[in-house]
């Protein structure tokens, strides 16, 4: 009978590790599944952000008056509106202290008129996609200016 019981137990706890196992499988796999879904498009977004840059810089340039650019602004507004449908938001870094994690310097900018580390020239608004970082903000950063001789 020992031997049966013995034989019995060793079943039963291959069968809870075996359970358990399992259980982990369904919560990884729950767990990738939802990383699909919020961050699955990463590489789509990527792809649109030079789309976007593109009609900011083109705003940029325009005249204040020029009826393409209403026309312009509102191509941007909708697909602006698309990305956030999805969880995509850009983000403007101008007159914000530089930060690192959101932000890349491109440059720095001598100048006596912003807080040195100040954020003064944006080459590119950043973008998050639900939260993640897909692309910092492309930045010029105030430095001190050189002393005048």
């Amino acid at each position: 009978g020992r031997e049966t019981l013995e034989k019995l137990k060793e079943e039963h706890e291959r069968l809870l590790r075996t359970a358990a196992d399992l259980d982990n499988y369904k919560k990884r796999a729950a767990r990738e599944r939802e990383e699909v879904q919020r961050f699955g498009i990463e590489k789509l977004v990527k792809d649109l952000l030079p789309v976007v840059d593109n009609l900011d810089r083109a705003l940029a340039a325009a005249a204040e008056d020029d009826p393409l650019a209403a026309g312009v602004r509102l191509v941007r507004a909708s697909l602006e509106q698309a990305l956030a449908k999805h969880g995509v938001v850009g983000f403007s870094a101008l007159g914000e202290k530089f930060d690192p994690a959101v932000h890349e310097a491109l440059m720095q900018v001598p100048t006596g008129e912003a807080a040195p580390g100040t954020v003064v020239l944006e080459h590119a608004r950043g973008f998050k996609l639900n939260d993640r970082l897909v692309r910092p903000a492309m930045v010029g950063v105030a430095v001190e200016p050189p002393p005048a001789p």
